[in-house]
């Protein structure tokens, strides 16, 4: 009983003083999670134009990163559950640095199939992350204040994904592709990534649990998820899982397009047009931090959000394709507050099922990969700018979720 009360207290002292040196180590984690993304992003155009293959099969490239969630999805959450949060993170260092280091014979046998294998593995390492990741920062702190933490990792993320192709354009030159160029460059974020790994193993990282998850606890008896048997008996979460599927769609494509689509109406540097995208996201990330939850919750910025999604993607039937590629880049607001917003609504009341529920969110992610490939081949048969309104059923779909579907099998006021 003692024990129990220290442990609580403990636990508190956490989540209101020591919170500082945890966020921002996971945010560097956020940041490598969307550099590694960011860096498949400029491939795929490079990849097609050097291999000579079409838009949906580069597309591939990263849709097969995505793939993965689905196959070790759960796996990823029994890993969590047996060895923790933070040698999980060490692991998936593990699997990105394998990942990465493939990318160089893939490019010296300009061998597509070997690429493809090199996203996969990397993408068991950002399965890893995201399962790690995403449940850590939502439950470290209060829930109310989960939206703010995650916008401030999303910040970190998209700076990432801006930060990447540039990077990345030093050492390629987009007009005169060769394979081989991507040599140095990959061993060099191989190293970057090993040392990660290092440090994230000596870390000062507190293993956390959500409230009701430790069967030890007096609050877990009460605690809404005690009667609970299955992960399946909570249908707020398993909406919320469709929900991560479409809203990575609609994000992967936004941001992993732009170079491409750039390239599609002949507008010079390329590269530099998945920042813009980034810059309305990580304006959006901003009014999260700012305004949530002081002046308006989680769930209404997703409301405000999805419902700009839908007239921004609905509005690309109307307009020139040189408006169109900022209508897309606005894309990037409308998107900036769905996954702050779906990640603690989703995982509210789960109590020991929380770890379990974070790697069936994460199996969602598959969306990216599935929709971004239909895109491709949308673009082929239709054209880039007709492709995009796959984006229109999401945003419909993420809407549904704000104002009804997370409070699915749940007494939510």
């Amino acid at each position: 009983m003692i024990n129990n009360k220290r442990m609580n207290s403990e636990k508190t002292n956490l989540k209101n003083t020591n919170l500082i040196v945890p966020i921002a180590i996971i945010g560097m984690m956020f940041f490598v999670i969307g550099f590694a993304l960011g860096i498949n992003g400029l491939l795929m155009p490079f990849v097609k134009q050097a291999l000579n293959i079409s838009s949906a099969q580069s597309y591939l490239l990263l849709a097969v990163t995505k793939v993965v969630f689905v196959i070790f999805g759960y796996p990823s959450g029994l890993i969590l559950r047996k060895i923790g949060y933070k040698r999980s993170m060490v692991f998936s260092f593990f699997f990105f640095s394998v990942g990465l280091l493939l990318f160089v014979p893939s490019a010296k046998l300009e061998s597509f199939l070997l690429f493809l294998v090199a996203s996969f593995v990397m993408g068991l390492g950002n399965t890893l992350l995201q399962t790690t990741v995403n449940p850590y920062i939502t439950i470290i702190g209060p829930k109310e204040s989960a939206g703010k933490r995650i916008s401030l990792m999303g910040i970190l993320n998209k700076l990432a994904w801006a930060v990447a192709p540039i990077v990345l354009a030093i050492f390629m030159d987009l007009q005169n592709v060769e394979i081989g160029q991507i040599v140095t460059p990959f061993y060099l974020l191989v190293a970057i990534f090993i040392a990660l790994g290092i440090f994230s193993y000596f870390a000062p990282l507190p293993e956390i649990s959500a409230e009701g998850e430790d069967a030890n606890k007096e609050e877990s008896n009460s605690h809404e998820s005690a009667h609970k048997t299955s992960i399946l008996q909570f249908p707020h979460l398993l909406l919320g899982v469709l929900a991560i599927f479409l809203y990575a769609g609609v994000e992967i494509i936004s941001l992993s397009s732009m170079v491409d689509y750039a390239n599609y109406l002949h507008l010079s540097h390329p590269e530099r047009y998945t920042s813009i995208v980034v810059g309305f996201m990580i304006i959006g990330y901003i009014i999260g931090v700012v305004f949530v939850p002081k002046f308006i919750s989680q769930v209404w910025a997703m409301r405000f959000s999805t419902g700009f999604g839908i007239i921004m993607a609905t509005s690309l039937i109307f307009v020139s394709p040189s408006v169109s590629v900022w209508i897309v880049s606005l894309f990037g607001l409308a998107n900036a507050l769905v996954w702050p917003s779906v990640w603690p609504l989703a995982l509210d009341g789960l109590g020991r099922f929380t770890k379990t529920g974070s790697s069936l969110l994460v199996t969602g992610i598959v969306g990216g990969g599935i929709l971004l490939f239909l895109f491709g081949y949308l673009k082929d048969l239709y054209g880039m700018q007709n492709a995009y309104l796959i984006s229109i059923p999401s945003y419909i779909y993420l809407f549904y979720y704000s104002i009804s579907g997370y409070k699915k099998g749940r007494k939510v006021k």
